[in-house]
């Protein structure tokens, strides 16, 4: 039953009480933003993960290595469709990198562009300095 003017009574909640909400997902994202920039690109190592993880990958080479190295340490058929899963992991991570390799240069073009018509003389420059760091070279 409930009390004359209940919608009056306080409601009070204490350290630890009350409503929970929990996010159960986990969170892998710092993992590939602790990457190195000078050791991958943390977008295409995320995605790689994605088409075969770390340990999948080096379980394939494993068995291949193995079966190579001793004939009777692995099946000759096992090691032979380890191979080709190897090789097709191969060709999926390598198109992503060239689409993302894609993606960047298109998107460091379209800001070229963007430079150029805003500023024809720092384009100029910018052009400049790109030409002589990085023109042909007698290395």
């Amino acid at each position: 039953m409930y009390p004359w003017l209940w919608f009056w009574a306080p409601r009070l909640h204490f350290p630890f009480s009350g409503d929970v909400a929990q996010d159960i997902e986990p969170n892998t994202k710092w993992f590939f933003d602790a990457i190195r920039p000078d050791a991958g690109v943390a977008s295409v190592e995320e995605r790689a993960f994605a088409v075969a993880s770390y340990g999948r990958q080096l379980g394939l080479i494993t068995e291949v290595l193995l079966s190579l190295a001793d004939q009777k340490a692995i099946d000759p058929e096992g090691a032979g469709r380890s191979l080709e899963r190897l090789k097709s992991i191969y060709r999926e991570i390598e198109d992503l990198k060239n689409e993302d390799l894609a993606i960047s240069a298109n998107a460091v073009s379209e800001e070229l562009e963007r430079l150029r018509k805003r500023s024809p003389a720092e384009f100029a420059r910018l052009i400049g300095r790109i030409a002589a760091d990085h023109g042909p070279s007698a290395d």
